[in-house]
């Protein structure tokens, strides 16, 4: 067993090392002078932050769309995720199961900018765009983890109460559900903070929230004013995360 660990070790370090050399990084460039001080100007250019009351109100109403982008986003994909992860793990059979893991696969595969560059030309820029961009992906990662839950819960209690005479669907809802419902709601509590961030990065494709207003800002050169919707991001993250692990205690523990 030791051998084996050290034999990864040194096949992940080979890997890595390999991986520079095919793309020729070169990290001396990070600390020379000139790079330090180029750096070190434009971040200076950031301070101090637009404080203004103006575009800290605007900052706000970017927050807000944000975090509704990221949650309905999450909710839709939880929803469509569910149904998804049936067939997906295989309660309709193996025919249905494989062209349900080929949906989810295709779901995920695509990342979520190029969803969101394609709901804005279906749907045009703005924050619908963003949901349904985070909605279709997020139901593929959800459907996912969602399905290898139920594939890994114990069948007995369903088993139990299909023997006793119980519907095929009772017995889903009262003997497989119960354990997996914890499992489903802590995977989705992680994938909305992961939305939250997310749905700051979409903006840069038309979707809405903070991201766009960062965008705006950074193609202007107003780098004040980026730092402020920078700021705002930081807050919104640290909120999410800290009402996400408060909700993991009461809901899943």
């Amino acid at each position: 067993m030791a051998a084996f660990y050290w034999s990864t070790a040194l096949g992940l370090v080979a890997v890595t090392w390999l991986s520079f050399h095919y793309l020729a990084l070169d990290l001396s460039q990070l600390f020379t002078i000139k790079e330090a001080t180029r750096m070190t100007q434009y971040a200076a250019s950031f301070f101090p932050p637009d404080l203004s009351a103006d575009y800290l109100v605007r900052a706000a109403r970017g927050m807000a769309e944000t975090l509704a982008i990221s949650a309905i986003g999450t909710a839709l994909a939880a929803l469509a995720g569910v149904f998804l992860a049936l067939p997906a793990a295989g309660y309709f059979g193996a025919v249905v199961r494989a062209a349900s893991k080929l949906v989810l696969n295709f779901l995920r595969a695509v990342p979520e900018l190029v969803w969101a560059a394609i709901m804005v030309l279906a749907a045009g820029l703005g924050p619908f765009a963003g949901t349904l961009a985070l909605a279709v992906h997020t139901a593929g990662v959800l459907g996912r983890l969602f399905a290898e839950t139920l594939e890994n819960t114990p069948r007995e209690p369903q088993l139990a109460l299909s023997d006793a005479g119980s519907p095929a669907s009772a017995a889903f809802i009262y003997g497989t559900l119960p354990a997996a419902i914890p499992q489903f709601v802590a995977y989705a509590l992680y994938r909305w903070e992961y939305n939250i961030r997310m749905a700051a990065v979409l903006g840069f494709v038309g979707a809405g929230g903070l991201g766009q207003m960062l965008y705006f800002s950074l193609s202007l050169f107003q780098q004040q004013q980026a730092c402020t919707i920078i700021l705002a991001m930081l807050v919104l993250v640290a909120i999410v995360d800290a009402v996400s692990a408060w909700l993991r205690k009461r809901l899943v523990l």
